[in-house]
């Protein structure tokens, strides 16, 4: 039996979210089924973390066992040539039994896309938010600085979010413009449900001018999630990706960026 990493890049827009669900079409049930089709076997795939309805992944991590021996690139070809054109296998690695697609994570990092104009965009129809206010990226840079550390993220929770406790870190918390495009990227050691586009939609006020720049130490010190901004909308997200000990031999998901006017 031979545990297998694979890199999955996925739009999803079509889909209830990573995990499997009774009710619709998921990222999950969609990879199952080709790899079981390639290895002839029935297959269970663990990821680094999930993903809401409408978001994307430019390099979801999953691993798998499978009692079948082929070559890497043969596993790549084959899954590929039976998933649906928005998703896609990057890279499949073979790894040691200690390797856990989650719980060897070392931290994850997401990006929030904005196309800050006055006019949607076709071709970015479902890549993007859009606002159409103006929005002053340096003030949403300096106020999400207060959220770097080890806090207590209830107030960027949702209600449902089945998380044990609120504390989590985050390494780092970049807002950048690239023309008409405003920049979120978080990295973290772990996320609450919803807790990206919760920062994303009070930073948004902030940006837009209806909130002051010191506003998020205060949501952060209420532990209230009714004292901070509306939830963005999920299909600017971008899971980029997880952090593996590069013992591993995983590649990592930042070899492989577009170019950094680019998306995502």
């Amino acid at each position: 039996m031979a545990r297998y990493a694979l890199g999955i890049e996925y739009d999803g827009s079509a889909y209830c979210g990573w995990q499997r669900q009774s009710h619709s079409a998921s990222v999950q049930q969609v990879l199952e089924e080709a790899l079981c089709r390639v290895a002839n076997e029935e297959i269970v795939v663990s990821a680094s973390g999930r993903t809401d309805t409408g978001v994307h992944a430019w390099q979801q991590c999953v691993h798998f066992e499978s009692e079948q021996s082929r070559d890497l690139k043969a596993w790549v070809m084959g899954v590929n040539a039976n998933l649906p054109n928005d998703v896609a296998v990057r890279h499949v690695t073979r790894v040691n039994d200690d390797f856990h697609a989650r719980y060897s994570t070392l931290g994850r990092t997401y990006r929030y896309w904005i196309l800050n104009h006055t006019a949607r965009s076709a071709l970015q129809h479902q890549r993007v938010a859009v606002v159409y206010r103006e929005l002053n990226e340096t003030a949403m840079h300096d106020a999400a600085q207060v959220l770097v550390g080890e806090h207590d993220f209830t107030s960027f929770r949702a209600a449902g979010c089945q998380a044990k406790h609120a504390r989590r870190e985050i390494t780092g918390i970049t807002v950048c413009r690239y023309k008409r495009h405003v920049m979120v990227q978080i990295e973290g050691n772990a996320f609450l449900h919803n807790m990206v586009r919760i920062i994303v939609g009070s930073l948004i006020e902030v940006g837009s001018g209806e909130r002051p720049v010191d506003w998020l130490a205060s949501i952060l010190a209420a532990r209230d999630r009714t004292m901070a901004g509306a939830t963005a909308v999920p299909y600017g997200l971008y899971f980029m990706g997880p952090h593996y000990d590069p013992a591993f031999g995983i590649p990592d998901w930042r070899e492989s960026l577009l170019s950094v006017s680019g998306m995502p």
